[in-house]
């Protein structure tokens, strides 16, 4: 019997071969199972191999355990996904850590590592996998940040801050890297993620969360998936240093 030819992937992401941080929970899973179903092949980095291996085994997709803060560490993943993957034209940095505390009652510890999670990752991430995506004519970065940053709440100040960064680090990447590669920004509001019912644990607290927003409930994952795939595709080729808010109409900017 005469074997069948293989097909050529198909889907938005056809071709594509992206690495995704922070996919081993959350939006950065709903991503990984987003884009692997459009075409793509996918590595995803984190900190929790056991998690990573899951979703690996579940979706399909190449699963590389790593701090994100470790500069030479983060080479040496990032290295790794281009390794199995036979290149890297994509990256979505969505990794991060969620700090809420007062100032008053913030530390420098707590400073730090709000910095380091959040920006100092994204950072080390972007500088690691350049060499591969300048080797591409249409490279994409996606940097999850957040509407803290563009409207921050009491009690998030190491948070918005962190996250702040990461928004004008990504206006500077686009300016810089354009046109071979264009760099965007998303800024979700409140999901029901894993991280964030960490962070408000308090089922009143989740209330007055809610009701900041027009829609008057938090996002969920796909959502956010679906607009980071959006600014990962060819649909969004003449979008580059923007930032796209998905927030559920958020109240009080």
């Amino acid at each position: 019997m005469a074997k069948k030819a293989k097909t050529a992937p198909t889907g938005r992401l056809a071709g594509r071969k992206i690495v995704i941080t922070g996919g081993n929970s959350g939006i950065g899973v709903a991503t990984a199972r987003k884009f692997v179903k459009e075409g793509a092949r996918i590595a995803i980095l984190g900190l929790d191999g056991e998690a990573l291996d899951e979703v690996s085994s579940e979706i399909g997709c190449e699963a590389v355990q790593v701090d994100l803060t470790d500069p030479g560490a983060t080479v040496a993943a990032v290295d790794e996904a281009f390794r199995r993957m036979n290149g890297i034209n994509g990256l979505v940095c969505n990794a991060g850590v969620s700090l809420s505390r007062p100032f008053a009652d913030t530390s420098v510890e707590d400073w730090h590592w709000a910095m380091d999670g959040n920006a100092t990752s994204v950072f080390l991430t972007c500088q690691a996998a350049l060499p591969y995506l300048t080797r591409n004519d249409q490279a994409t970065i996606v940097n999850v940040g957040s509407a803290v940053a563009l409207g921050p709440l009491r009690g998030r100040a190491a948070y918005a801050a962190s996250k702040a960064a990461v928004h004008a680090f990504t206006k500077v990447l686009a300016m810089e890297l354009s046109p071979r590669i264009r760099c965007n920004l998303l800024a979700p509001g409140a999901i029901d993620t894993p991280m964030v019912r960490g962070t408000f644990t308090d089922p009143e607290q989740v209330k007055r969360i809610e009701g900041l927003y027009a829609l008057r409930r938090m996002g969920q994952a796909d959502e956010i998936a679906e607009a980071i795939l959006f600014l990962t595709s060819f649909e969004s080729s003449f979008v580059t240093g923007s930032t796209l808010s998905i927030d559920g109409g958020r109240i009080f900017y």
